[in-house]
């Protein structure tokens, strides 16, 4: 956005909100200043930087959140902070399965429920990669449902035995699946009217209390699942990690900004433990399976780009 791009939005927003849109544009501003310092600085190191054989990827999540919820999880020990290469999921995909570590990808099964892959992963890297959200979004919640990701994750490593697997849950991002927070319906023109969760609570319309127990149910909602998952694949070395944190009011900002490297954004948790097949876990046809209408080789049943528009919106990126 160029500083004559800002300039009309805040005297759009002055007209139609007063003083709080003139806040409002102040923010962004704030926002812009920090980017141009991201932009110059180099950080973060690449998943594939590290050793394991299956990375969960929780996105969002907190370094502070995973050591809260810790001693629930008996697979969770000892709760690491590691550096990430973005502070969105696009930058994160980008900085890590890009062509630089083209070698690695194609070891990989990547199965996500991000939809950030339509435009930042090539499947063609991939020995496959699976994009749940294509097929088992859920309009009601405005996201993808763990067990829909846990049961694709769980028949792809079964069918395919890759030397290496990411399986990449929505959760504890908001929306929050067990805890939804009120107001929280979202679409391209909410968002962009600034009425997102992160909005909504930098504006004082949501306590920060309310938002953390939100948060946290959606954390011990996906480790629930990240529990099916670890009885149901094998594999030697299995980290627990995110894409990127989560800003709580830390430097005066809200959610996940792009490019803005300041350590609750960066940092989050690296989880070491391991996974052994059980067996006791069948999933359900329908989630590994779903229908699609094929005609002439193209899915019919795939979502339009305005479709994945919305579930990004949603899921706050637009």
């Amino acid at each position: 956005m160029t500083f004559g791009d800002w300039l009309a939005e805040t005297h759009e927003r002055v007209r139609e909100e007063g003083w709080r849109g003139a806040e409002t544009s102040a923010y962004e501003f704030y926002k812009g200043v920090l980017r141009r310092v991201g932009e110059r600085t180099d950080y973060g190191d690449a998943v594939y930087d590290r050793e394991w054989d299956a990375l969960v990827v929780l996105d969002g999540c907190r370094v502070d959140l995973a050591r809260e919820v810790a001693d629930e999880y008996p697979f969770v020990g000892r709760v690491d902070a590691f550096e990430s290469a973005g502070t969105r999921s696009d930058e994160w995909m980008r900085a890590n399965f890009g062509p630089a570590h083209a070698a690695e990808t194609a070891r990989t099964v990547h199965v996500t429920a991000n939809p950030n892959s339509a435009e930042h992963l090539d499947a063609d890297r991939f020995a496959l990669l699976e994009e749940v959200w294509r097929d088992a979004w859920d309009d009601d919640r405005g996201t993808v449902p763990a067990r829909a990701v846990t049961a694709r994750a769980v028949a792809a490593a079964r069918a395919r035995d890759p030397d290496r697997l990411v399986v990449h849950y929505m959760q504890p991002h908001f929306p929050s699946v067990p805890d939804p927070l009120p107001g929280g319906e979202m679409s391209r023109e909410s968002f962009g009217d600034r009425v997102g969760v992160w909005e909504r609570t930098r504006r004082g319309d949501l306590s920060l209390d309310r938002v953390w127990r939100s948060f946290r149910a959606n954390c011990r909602y996906v480790l629930d699942d990240v529990a099916l998952l670890l009885d149901s694949v094998d594999a030697d070395r299995v980290v627990l990690t995110a894409d990127h944190g989560n800003a709580f009011g830390e430097w005066g900002l809200w959610g996940h900004p792009d490019r803005i490297p300041i350590r609750v954004l960066r940092e989050v948790p690296w989880i070491v433990t391991s996974a052994s097949d059980s067996g006791e876990y069948e999933p359900e046809p329908a989630l590994t399976t779903p229908e699609r209408t094929d005609d002439a080789g193209a899915d019919e049943a795939d979502p339009t780009d305005a479709q994945v528009a919305d579930r990004l919106a949603a899921l706050g990126y637009r």
